[in-house]
């Protein structure tokens, strides 16, 4: 007898890789953060600082090879329902969420490569140097890095107020929001 492991095995909750993909992700974004604040607190140019931000390099990259894996998993898998279903009121904002993390999470890695390359340094990932997107331009490195810390600060609320909402459905609205995402 062969069993077949599907990734949406039951329709109340979403499929184990989903899971654990979306728990991973939340890892390896709160380091990513961990490193960013973290690396403030040291001399610039010191052996701490500059491993914390070549981690926060490395794991920012990694959250875009996740994300591509994520997001085949989400379009070839069904989404479970939320029950009972919310009112219509809250599908949109739900949607506009859903995007602006997917946004988050694609485009903060590619402005983070994109200051390293304009900015002529390194791009560190693990074993390997990535090429540079673009050559050395200090105007094009400005723009990137303004925006990637724009972003930093956005991602903070836009995390934020995903938990909230997860919370909010599990002890208020008591659905099965949260439930569909958890590891058990």
């Amino acid at each position: 007898m062969s069993v077949t492991i599907s990734e949406n095995p039951g329709a109340a909750r979403y499929g184990r890789a989903s899971i654990a993909l979306h728990w991973l992700m939340l890892i390896v974004i709160a380091a990513i953060y961990a490193c960013m604040e973290l690396s403030e607190n040291f001399p610039k140019g010191s052996d701490l600082r500059v491993g914390l931000k070549n981690w926060h390099f490395m794991l920012g990259l990694s959250v875009l090879m996740l994300v591509a894996v994520r997001m085949v998993l989400r379009l070839s898998s069904a989404t479970p329902p939320i029950q009972p279903a919310p009112p219509r009121w809250q599908v949109v904002p739900s949607r506009l969420m859903l995007v602006a993390l997917y946004a988050l999470m694609i485009g903060m890695p590619l402005l983070g490569w994109l200051t390293l390359s304009a900015e002529g340094q390194a791009i560190p990932f693990f074993f390997v140097q990535l090429p540079a997107l673009v050559n050395e331009s200090k105007s094009v490195a400005k723009w990137a890095k303004d925006l990637h810390e724009t972003g930093a600060g956005i991602g903070y609320f836009l995390i934020g107020m995903h938990a909230a909402a997860a919370l909010f459905h599990h002890y208020f609205v008591r659905d099965n929001t949260l439930r569909r995402m958890l590891p058990y």
